[in-house]
């Protein structure tokens, strides 16, 4: 198994679909990595020799900031962002949508599970 970045890379994807399970590789970034060290698109990870996984392992490493360290550098400028007490950071704090997204009938995802308003009964329908 190919360890690459701290990370385990599943051995029958091919090369530029196992790099994006690093944190911080997208797919734009694998293919140019591919580009720049001349590996072909057909390969697969197990098709990899030990020099070619060096080759790569140490590519990341200069070009990339990946996995913990980009984890947390973006978890060090939202606690920045709240610090200052800026617009965002505040949005951030209080877990709402941070980029201008309306909040009245959408952003469940941002905000949980809805929560029923306590004391509101329906009253039953008179025959």
């Amino acid at each position: 198994m190919a360890r690459i970045a701290g990370v385990n890379i599943p051995q029958n994807k091919l090369v530029r679909i196992g790099l994006t399970y690093i944190y911080g590789i997208g797919d734009k970034n694998s293919k140019d990595i591919c580009k720049s060290l001349e590996i072909s698109n057909t390969k697969r990870i197990n098709e990899l020799s030990d020099d070619e996984i060096l080759k790569i392992r140490e590519y990341i490493d200069q070009k990339f900031t990946v996995e913990g360290d980009l984890r947390r550098d973006t978890s060090l400028n939202i606690k920045r962002l709240i610090d200052l007490a800026s617009y965002r950071g505040s949005r951030h704090r209080k877990k709402l949508p941070v980029r201008g997204q309306r909040t009245r009938c959408n952003a469940r995802t941002r905000k949980g599970k809805a929560i029923a308003i306590a004391g509101k009964k329906l009253t039953p329908l008179k025959k």
